[in-house]
This record gives structure tokens, C-alpha cells and sequence, in this order.
């Protein structure tokens, strides 16, 4: 495999959400040559177009990782225009303003799973040519910034890489289940909780470690083509229900659990499998943590933190 592209000046769009602070940790870590830029609400708001143009004018990045969503699946049901609006139009100005600014970076577009919906089993595992069939708001937005990302690509040469990620281990983004189990196991260890509620056990997913998934979006940026599009997940694969029993078994007090309908989506992704085949063979990527080291590391974290959550 060829040394791969060389950067010098990365910016991360959502470079303070429970991803890209991930993704600057690991840049910064690992690649000190890399100049780290950063888009979060504080300094520039992804639906004003004059902002963004700014901010790419002022830091000229060579790489873009374009992060920043609202990712909360079972609140954009509740909330569909604001979850549409901020996706959607942020990403089109992204991609407007590079194009304007004849900036010629690799833009690294991180997508998701969600955008295949519920995808019959004869088609599992999911290949990047599956049919896409968004079932919630939130991955309506992400099927528009999948397709905005191949407009741009195609009619203005702007050299986007998607890939689409799948269930991942992420302590900073508390709504995720894997998250939400964790935060409550420990306040039940703390005596802060009396039981731990749950919606829907049945879905099947595999499992990549957030440290892992960052480091990923690096090597997607550093090999993978642009035009094309790129699944990324874990090799492990399991229910919620299973990972729920396996994370209880790590608890350090009897954890009673109860179903919340509330948790319950109106329509749910239940079978997420990919085939990874094509990013693995494009970046020769091999996943560090395993399943047991990323469930102790998500407890640990709230071990650490859950007063704060």
C-alpha cells in the first residue's frame, strides 16, 4: 500500500460533539505535523453561509472531516424541520462555500447507516450498493447530505469521500443505547438510580469502539477515493439485548431492568450488518480494541463522570 495523501491543515466540522472531539484527540495524538481547525456553535453556526465561508477563507484546510449533525434519531420524530433544516443546510453550505473559495481539499463526508433503513435480510450483509430507504427524519437529513456530497462531487469536481458508519461505542454521546446503558448502570452502582429502562432489545448491530471509528475517518481521508462511498463498522456482532446482559455482567451491583415504551421508536432499524470489504481493502485498516476492552472502557468513563451527566 502507497504512503497515502499528507495533510497539514484539518478542520472538523462539530469539532466539540461526542465524535469530532474524539477525532481532534487522535489527530493531535498521533499526527503532530497536523495543524487541528475546528466548526462548533461557539465560533461558527453551519446555517449561515457568510460564517462558514469565513472560517474556511481565514484556515485554507487541506483535509475537511464534516461531523457536525443532529444525530439524535428518536428526536427527530419529535423535532423533523429543526433535525432537516440543520443537517441539510449546513451541509450545502459547506460544500458552497469551498467550491466558492476555489479551495481544493479532501473532504471527508462521515454519513450513516441509517441512510439504508431496513434492509431485507437476503441483502445483509449491507453493501455500499444497497438501496437506500430512510425510515427516520434523522436519516432523511443524512440521505440528503449523502446526495448533496455526490452533487458536488459531480458537478464541481469537490473531492468528497462518504462513508457510512455503523452502531459505534461512543461514551460522549450519551443517547446512543450502548451509552445510555452504561450512564445507568453506573448511577445504579452509585445508588443514584433504582432501575435500568430499556426500549427495543431485539435489534442486531455490530460494534466498533469510537477510538477506533475516528481513527478510521483519518485513514478514509488518507486513502480512499474521493466519488466513492465507504462503509465502516465492527466485526462484532450481537442484539441490544445481548449487549445489554454482557455489560450488565461487568457491573459492580445487581442491575434491575424494566422496558420504557416511551424509548420506543414509531419505526425502528433492526438488522445492521455491513460488508466492510471495500474500506478494508482501500486503507488495510485493523480495528485495536475488542468488545470487552470497549465495554470497560464506556463503564469507566462513567465511572469517572456520570455526576456530571
Amino acid at each position: 500500500m502507497n504512503s497515502g495523501r499528507v495533510f497539514k491543515r484539518a478542520l472538523i466540522t462539530g469539532i466539540k460533539g461526542s465524535g469530532g472531539s474524539y477525532l481532534r484527540e487522535y489527530i493531535e495524538e498521533n499526527h503532530h505535523e497536523v495543524e487541528v481547525y475546528g466548526i462548533h456553535r461557539g465560533n461558527c453556526d453551519l446555517e449561515y453561509y457568510r460564517e462558514v465561508y469565513k472560517i474556511l477563507d481565514d484556515t485554507k484546510p487541506d483535509v475537511i472531516f464534516h461531523l457536525a449533525s443532529n444525530a439524535d434519531v428518536r428526536a427527530s420524530f419529535d423535532y423533523p424541520g429543526e433535525v432537516l433544516r440543520n443537517n441539510i443546510v449546513g451541509t450545502c453550505n459547506l460544500f458552497e462555500a469551498i467550491k466558492n473559495l476555489k479551495l481544493d481539499p479532501i473532504i471527508q463526508h462521515c454519513s450513516t447507516s441509517e441512510v439504508y433503513g431496513q434492509v431485507d435480510p437476503k441483502n445483509v450483509p449491507i453493501t455500499e450498493d444497497c438501496h437506500i430507504k430512510p425510515v427516520s427524519p434523522y436519516a432523511i437529513s443524512k440521505t440528503a447530505q449523502d446526495f448533496l456530497a455526490q452533487t458536488y462531487y459531480r458537478s464541481y469536481g469537490l473531492k468528497i469521500i462518504i462513508t457510512r458508519m455503523f452502531a459505534y461505542i461512543n461514551p460522549r454521546r450519551t443517547n446512543l443505547f450502548a451509552s445510555s446503558f452504561a450512564n445507568q448502570i453506573v448511577r445504579i452502582e452509585k445508588g443514584l438510580q433504582k432501575e435500568l429502562t430499556y426500549g427495543n432489545l431485539d435489534s442486531v448491530r455490530t460494534l466498533i469502539d469510537v477510538r477506533d471509528a475516528m481513527r478510521a475517518y483519518w485513514e478514509a481521508a488518507k486513502y480512499c477515493e474521493p466519488g466513492e462511498i465507504y462503509n465502516i463498522g465492527g466485526t462484532s456482532v450481537m442484539n441490544v439485548g445481548d449487549f445489554l446482559r454482557e455489560l450488565i455482567r461487568l457491573a459492580k451491583a445487581a442491575i434491575p431492568t424494566r422496558l420504557d415504551k416511551n424509548l420506543l421508536r414509531p419505526t425502528d432499524v433492526t438488522l445492521q450488518i455491513p460488508n466492510t470489504d471495500k474500506f478494508y481493502e482501500a486503507t488495510g485498516f485493523i480495528q485495536k480494541y475488542n468488545l470487552k476492552e470497549s465495554m470497560e472502557f464506556l463503564l469507566n468513563y462513567f465511572r469517572v463522570n456520570s455526576d456530571n451527566i
